[in-house]
């Protein structure tokens, strides 16, 4: 992306000599109306003859008239009398064309009333890129916008909100005294005050009210009573600020408006989202039940207020958390019931259907049960079985069962501070949603949800405009969107996007291949020999009894694979266990692992978590080795193990510090840098950093450390150890610094950029260099759909490389989205990237291209994926520290990618 520049030489040279002197000339002929008395003293006045310059030829000549051409248009620009040009200069297009106007709105300030004033031409600027205020937005804005790659045409899961123009809103703050805990009530009081106003309003049940009229000027008070109780209740109304319909604090108001409609429209609230539960889909043979919905978020975007809308999905348990506790209590010992129940529930989201709220299981109080009695507002004391029969007319059948626990934090009135409440939970009344790790592993139970959570991009769209239709088609739908001055669009928003270039893949041997349309090599991988091959010479193999054939095979597979791959696989050591005991892999590894082994592979009859924790905490931290637990049944599938044990192959090649393929980077001296954090039980994260150590991507360097609070400075020290790093493997000090950070949320932005970016400039700042820095953020779990329309009104998934940097990006940030996987199956979900901060000045088109070529560098998969490939190693990294190893992993694996 950068070139380096020559010193000119034979007849460039002399055309710089002339173009050095044509340009003297002009600076002096611009200063021509400065006395004679201050003018410059030529050189011939001191006896120095001034060198004349040879007439340029060939390149000189080509070089010299460009530069006249430019010295024309400079002067045309300063009301100088052009010098008449041979031919003219081909008319700008895309982004060029704009900035073109722009300049020309900022140099012509005192144009003739013919022409086209100022104001104007920015006016036209900004129809094409949409509402913007100033000249400098305007620029900024075009700035961010990429224009190499192949034009799609496309459409998202947006739609467009008209608003009405001339419409105001009132915002007023709800304060009741005592604090009411019930949104239920909330809503019934102030639905008593605004009984006689006969307006409109949208009130939030905490303490926004909105308005179309102004109520009143300051603040009033009224004294009110619950229907249901004699509780005396002060409401007080105050008046915040008016806003104008289309501002961005206006964005709570529309998420507000839409919820409520989204209430007309009978669909129930369960969790942050809408569910159709009239129409649930029921899977009788797992126990299940599938609840359709949508996520609607009402967001600012570049092309001005645009509804999100996209359709989710929820897993409800027909089984209980009592029936999971009763289970768990027949299938182990008292000594290790709650242990287990511990396991189970920790972390675990479960349902009330008495009033579709979803909880977060926080811990298990065996000491509390539903005859225990807890504090009512009012100062008495009520047990949890009259509290369910008064208030929801149910009964608790078993008296005796233990009562789950659900922390939440709570904003009090009149403090900035939150304060934790608890909620205690009946077992007999909380059913389980979403889906264990056992059902994860069952395919057939995966295979019959699929069959109603994948929707394709046609039935996704088909569900955006029967949303659309029947907002459109409800009276009390239409007039609360009117009563705002609101409407919906017909359909949801089309526009255009560019799909990159397709990439080509570097193997062993210089060998190229194309990725191909579906950014898939799979089979080039199994037919080609990797880029740098590592021999293994001395390795070994644990297995049981059991397993002895599968683990001959193996390492006759392995034999044989070597010269596709192009390196050397001895014959390995075969060490047999005596059982499957922890106890017993934990003795073997100590007794029969020297320092030579290169790498262990143990193949173990069932996968075990205790087990295979046990035994990456010994090869990674203790004694350090690279590798690789196989499951027995894996390796027991004769038309598929030559493709299972040459991926396990190609595993153990990274492990060892080799690589498997790489492209063409059109730069030097950068450094790429990947960030994910692993957040782990009782607050404790894994944060996970790895960067490149050569320039063509193929070696990294991995750090990973465990934090409890805050990350504090560990992105310096790790980022220091990796500058070191660098220079021992390529020689120098990188010259750029592209951090990408994955997992940071909207409301984080702002902490990401104060915090984490000023580490690594402070570390820079030590080493007194002069780096410049791309802070990159990668967000993937968002709310946005794009598809590709294709012939006959029929949509599809985008292909791989996808890029929309306009229309659905952020007004105030640097954005885009880019689709760099490819899926056959349901719809595919694009990745949101933000550059927080760019010292290094790099295109739109270079950060879009260098995104998606890094998600081609992920060797545990033959093709591209769906984040940058540092920040799926960084990924990888944290989720195996913070999950099995739970140490620090040894120094002597950072420059190995042993966590595959």
């Amino acid at each position: 992306m950068e070139e380096g520049r020559v010193a000119p030489r034979g007849r460039g040279a002399a055309a710089l000599a002339a173009l050095l002197k044509q340009k003297k000339e002009q600076q002096v002929g611009i200063q021509s109306q400065v006395p004679p008395q201050t003018s410059s003293i030529s050189t011939e006045e001191h006896g120095v003859p001034e060198p004349v310059a040879p007439a340029p030829r060939g390149r000189g000549a080509s070089l010299l008239a460009s530069y006249q051409k430019k010295k024309e248009e400079m002067q045309q620009h300063v009301g100088v009398q052009p010098v008449t040009s041979q031919g003219e200069a081909p008319k700008p297009k895309g982004r060029a064309a704009m900035l073109e106007k722009y300049y020309q709105t900022k140099l012509v300030g005192s144009a003739p009333e013919s022409t086209s004033s100022p104001k104007s031409k920015i006016e036209e600027i900004t129809k094409k890129i949409g509402e913007i205020t100033t000249e400098d937005e305007a620029l900024e804005t075009m700035y961010y916008r990429g224009t190499t790659g192949k034009e799609l045409q496309l459409s998202v899961n947006y739609i467009q909100l008209n608003i009405q123009k001339g419409g105001g809103v009132f915002q007023y703050e709800v304060v009741f005294s005592p604090e009411l805990d019930a949104k239920s009530q909330r809503y019934e009081l102030v639905n008593k005050i605004m009984g006689d106003l006969k307006t409109v309003k949208v009130f939030d049940g905490g303490s926004c009210l909105y308005l179309p009229q102004k109520f009143i000027d300051t603040q009033k008070s009224y004294d009110m009573n619950l229907t249901n109780g004699d509780q005396a209740v002060t409401v007080t109304i105050i008046f915040k600020k008016q806003k104008r319909l289309g501002d961005k604090d206006c964005l709570h108001l529309y998420n507000v408006l839409f919820k409520r409609i989204m209430f007309v429209l009978l669909y129930t609230r369960i969790g942050t989202n809408y569910y159709n539960t009239e129409h649930k889909h029921i899977i009788p043979q797992h126990k299940l039940e599938v609840y359709p919905g949508f996520v609607v978020t009402v967001v600012d975007r570049e092309s001005d207020l645009l509804l999100c809308l996209d359709t989710q999905h929820k897993i409800i348990h027909n089984q209980t958390a009592y029936q999971l506790l009763a289970e768990l209590k027949c299938s182990s010992d008292a000594r290790n019931f709650k242990e287990n129940a511990y396991k189970s529930f920790l972390g675990m989201c479960v349902i009330t259907r008495y009033n579709h709220k979803t909880y977060i299981i926080h811990d298990i109080l065996w000491d509390v049960t539903p005859k225990s009695t807890f504090p009512t507002h009012d100062g008495r004391a009520i047990s949890y079985v009259e509290y369910y029969k008064n208030q929801y007319k149910l009964d608790i059948l078993d008296h005796h069962q233990p009562l789950l626990l659900h922390r939440k934090s709570v904003t009090v009135a009149g403090s900035l501070e939150k304060e934790d409440r608890m909620i205690c939970l009946v077992p007999e009344l909380c059913y389980l949603t979403n889906l264990t790790d056992a059902m994860r592993n069952d395919f057939k139970l995966m295979k019959d949800v699929a069959f109603f959570t994948r929707i394709t991009p046609q039935q996704r769209r088909l569900a955006l405009r029967t949303y659309i239709d029947n907002v459109r088609n409800s009276e009390r739908a239409q007039e609360l969107l009117s009563q705002w001055g609101l409407s919906l669009a017909a359909e949801n928003l089309g526009l255009t996007g560019r799909q990159l270039e397709t990439e080509t893949i570097i193997y062993g041997n210089q060998i190229t291949k194309s990725a191909g349309p579906s950014a898939d090599w799979n089979r080039d991988l199994g037919n080609n020999p990797v880029l740098m091959p590592v021999d293994i010479r001395n390795w070994v193999v644990f297995y049981t009894h059991q397993d002895t054939q599968c683990a001959r095979e193996y390492a006759n597979h392995m034999q044989r694979l070597s010269r596709s791959m192009g390196c050397h696989i001895a014959e390995p050591r075969l060490e047999k266990l005596p059982n499957d005991q922890t106890q017993t892999y934990i003795t073997f590894v100590k007794d029969r692992l020297d320092k030579d082994v290169q790498v262990a592979v143990f193949i173990c009859p069932s996968m075990r978590t205790d087990r295979y924790s046990v035994i990456k905490k010994l090869c990674c931290a203790q004694f350090p080795v690279a590798s690789q637990v196989i499951n027995a049944r894996t390796l027991s599938k004769p038309d598929k193990v030559r493709s299972i044990i040459l991926k396990i192959a190609l595993q153990i090649n990274c492990k060892l510090g080799g690589s498997l393929w790489t492209l063409r980077f059109p730069f030097k001296g950068w450094m790429i840098c990947g960030i994910d954090v692993y957040h782990g039980a009782q607050n404790k994260s894994v944060c996970g950093f790895v960067s490149n150590l050569n320039e063509n991507f193929t070696k990294w360097f991995s750090a990973a450390l465990f934090q409890s609070k805050e990350l504090g400075d560990f992105y310096q020290m790790a980022f220091t150890k990796a500058l070191e790093e660098y220079k021992a493997h390529s020689g120098s000090y990188p010259g750029k610094v592209i951090i990408i950070r994955d997992g940071v949320g909207d409301g984080q932005l702002d902490h990401c950029k104060e915090h984490e970016l000023k580490q690594f400039q402070n570390v820079l700042k030590a080493f007194q260099f002069e780096t410049n820095i791309c802070f990159v953020i990668v967000q993937k779990r968002i709310s946005t759909r794009i598809f590709h329309s294709v012939r006959n009104g029929q949509v599809e998934n985008p292909p791989p490389g996808t890029v929309v940097d306009h229309t659905i990006t952020s007004k105030y940030l640097y954005d885009f989205f880019l689709i760099s996987q490819n899926v056959r199956q349901a719809t595919v979900n694009p990745t949101h990237y933000i550059v927080l901060h760019d010292s290094c000045n790099i295109k739109p088109d270079h950060i879009q291209r260098l995104c998606y070529k890094l998600c081609h560098l992920y060797y545990n998969w033959p093709g591209t994926i769906k984040v940058p490939a540092p920040c799926q190693y960084a990924h990888k990294l944290a989720a195996m520290v913070g999950q099995f190893v739970k140490c620090q992993p040894s120094p002597e694996l950072a420059t190995k990618l042993w966590y595959l």
